[in-house]
């Protein structure tokens, strides 16, 4: 193609991208008010903080969530290539409890390695702004999983959902849109159920999901010993990492994985890190009080938002995430997480049950134990717009055009 006419092709494409951007704005009835969102820029404190860190704005990025600490990172590419963390925003609010997301209904927020392409950025949810995890991927439907719609978005109000305050998702969806715009075509989230340390495994060494996230945390090593995202491929109904498949052959998630390799450096070091890692938890365990295998809760919200919300103080909250002052939200329309108590005495049968549950379909060890369903916390389907998840964000299905600083648009941008 010469370069003229390439140049005419990426104006044309650029004025479809805005033409279809004000299409969806006006079905949604939220006219430009939707474009001003998804086109704020970036902040000058994040391009400082940028290039203290020595990252551009077109550069790569990464997230990663942590449901039990209720924190969401973003990291991006240094100039050499390798992964930094940016910035550690808290959530605001999340649903559910530990473990992965089974069913539509549920309201678990997911938990696995999710890719996000362009086509999953929603300008117009009624959750101010959205990024559509993806979920259920090859890993989810090998288990025969079901939802959709499982985002992360502003209102501080979750039903299956990481939320955040708009704020927040406004600087999220513009780091996102400035590495598209910077020739990124898809970030990886990887969403765990707590930060995958000896520490917390030992606590959680008991979780009937324990099998699980043995395999979620594989994935965690090999991101952590080489800062670059890992390659994700499912077999065998369970995730493997970095691997190569033989020639003519192919990862399979309903079948056995094939005879992969994985790079000898990659390898060497993961394999390093988890046999320390397997050391230090066998020295906790004996000392380390293992936390209770609890269903039926009523997800998280980060501690600075719950003191903003009892009206008390947190400065060490506050200045972990280099902040004076929480982002803003309305507490108003914010409900915190039910404790245990209230959750017993809203829903007396379910306080009855046991503790230690089967594990859910997703455990690959315990993936013949009868289904299980998450109990609904029936308290919550009279919140403020919980119900209306699914419908709220049903935008991003239509889905959107990402305008970064260049205009642009990718297959599937218009639609998934």
């Amino acid at each position: 193609m010469s370069r003229p006419l390439q140049i005419f092709s990426r104006a044309r494409l650029a004025a479809m991208a805005a033409a279809m951007s004000l299409a969806l704005a006006a079905c949604n009835g939220q006219g430009s008010d939707v474009s001003a969102r998804a086109r704020q820029p970036l902040s000058p404190q994040m391009l400082s903080l940028m290039s203290e860190k020595d990252m551009a704005p077109p550069s790569p990025i990464l997230v990663r969530v942590f449901k039990e600490e209720s924190e969401l990172e973003v990291w991006k590419t240094k100039s050499d290539g390798t992964y930094a963390l940016l910035k550690t925003y808290p959530i605001c609010r999340w649903s559910g409890e530990l473990g992965p997301k089974v069913k539509i209904g549920d309201r678990q927020a997911p938990e696995g390695f999710y890719t996000i392409t362009p086509g999953l950025m929603n300008p117009n949810s009624s959750y101010y702004l959205s990024i559509n995890t993806g979920f259920p991927n090859a890993f989810d439907k090998s288990y025969g999983r079901t939802g959709e719609f499982l985002m992360i978005h502003g209102d501080c109000s979750s039903a299956g959902c990481y939320a955040m305050t708009d704020e927040q998702i406004a600087e999220i969806f513009a780091l996102a849109r400035e590495s598209f715009a910077g020739g990124q075509r898809s970030f990886q989230i990887q969403a765990m159920p707590f930060r995958m340390t000896p520490q917390n495994m030992a606590r959680h060494r008991n979780n009937p999901n324990m099998a699980f996230w043995r395999n979620l945390k594989q994935g965690y090593d090999h991101f952590e010993v080489t800062r670059q995202e890992p390659k994700v491929d499912v077999c065998g109904r369970q995730y493997v990492f970095d691997a190569q498949a033989p020639l003519g052959q192919s990862f399979n998630p309903a079948a056995a994985c094939p005879s992969y390799t994985v790079p000898p450096a990659i390898a060497s070091a993961v394999s390093a890190k988890q046999r320390a890692d397997d050391a230090k938890m066998a020295e906790l365990a004996p000392n380390t009080p293992v936390a209770p295998v609890r269903t039926g809760r009523d997800g998280g919200m980060n501690p600075i938002f719950l003191a903003k919300l009892n009206g008390e103080e947190n400065s060490t909250a506050r200045l972990a995430y280099g902040s004076s002052s929480v982002p803003a939200f309305d507490p108003a329309n914010v409900r915190p997480p039910k404790s245990d108590a209230e959750i017993a005495a809203s829903t007396p049968a379910a306080a009855n049950r046991p503790t230690a549950l089967a594990a859910r379909p997703g455990a690959p060890e315990v993936a013949a134990t009868a289904p299980g369903t998450l109990p609904a916390t029936t308290a919550n389907d009279a919140v403020r717009r919980q119900t209306q998840t699914a419908s709220a964000d049903s935008g991003a299905a239509q889905a959107s055009v990402l305008m970064g600083a260049t205009p642009i648009v990718s297959p599937g941008g218009f639609g998934q």
